[in-house]
């Protein structure tokens, strides 16, 4: 079975965990997630069964969208609301002040991944290091936030909508917010939305090729890719260098074109 869907994890189970029980309530033999959600966090997951899990690079999943509520005046090793160290009783800041730090937390960002997430060290993930409380080194990564918004500010909490890159981390967003304010803060919420055009609807089978960000590419004798057999540049109707998917009736094939080569990377995936 060839599926893809978009799930929504609820909060409290790791991303591969909620996996296997699709897995399960599917009877899907082969299945992969895009998008790791940390178990702190709830919100839309691509999954993908059968051979469409080999299509998560081709995918178009940015910019992704979450909303979150930050904690103001609280300290948490995991930047949740768990591992809480203190508290702190703070007055209440003033809305031009959270607008002036949300204007300069836009674009490219550079923070260090937090110790308890899911980003993954010497193929384990950075949580089972965290909770041993072994040392890390988490190397400075960077993030692109395209749009913040301030939905809501009823002391202590604040809640905003993020349009991301891929890679960003909103407990890192959250960390870097709370600085500029000279205070600590830790996330309550968080949900994501979107990514790129994936949101969540009740688990419906998407039309793969309506989400390959990729182009479309055309040849007259669709025999060629029944057989695989080998195709040169006079075969195709665009010509300029890239990836391209092909599309007969019931499957479809992605290729390369460098320069007079064609190459198949992808060939006859059933569009079921």
């Amino acid at each position: 079975m060839n599926k893809l869907f978009v799930a929504y994890k609820p909060r409290d189970i790791s991303s591969n965990a909620y996996l296997q029980e699709l897995k399960k309530r599917y009877k899907a033999k082969k299945a992969g997630y895009a998008g790791t959600l940390d178990p702190f966090a709830r919100g839309t997951l691509i999954i993908a069964f059968g051979a469409f899990t080999k299509l998560f690079r081709f995918l178009n999943k940015s910019p992704k969208v979450y909303e979150c509520s930050m904690w103001l005046g609280v300290k948490s090793l995991s930047l949740d609301d768990k591992n809480i160290q203190s508290i702190e009783k703070l007055k209440e800041l003033s809305m031009d002040k959270l607008e002036k730090v949300r204007l300069e937390l836009l674009g490219e960002l550079s923070f260090i991944p937090p110790s308890f997430s899911e980003k993954s060290i010497n193929g384990k993930r950075a949580y089972e290091f965290a909770k041993r409380n072994e040392k890390l080194d988490l190397k400075a990564c960077t993030m692109q936030i395209y749009e913040s918004k301030i939905l809501e500010y009823q002391h202590p909490f604040l809640r905003l909508r993020l349009s991301v890159s891929e890679g960003a981390y909103i407990r890192s967003y959250c960390e870097l917010f709370a600085k500029k304010l000279g205070i600590n803060a830790t996330l309550k919420e968080l949900e994501r939305l979107k990514e790129g055009k994936f949101s969540f609807e009740n688990e419906k089978d998407l039309d793969v090729l309506d989400y390959l960000c990729i182009r479309e590419n055309f040849i007259s004798d669709l025999s060629k890719l029944e057989n695989g057999t080998k195709l040169y540049k006079k075969d195709l109707k665009f010509k300029e260098n890239g990836r391209y998917f092909i599309r007969a009736s019931r499957y479809f094939s992605i290729i390369e074109l460098d320069e007079e080569k064609v190459t198949y990377i992808l060939n006859r995936i059933d569009l079921c």
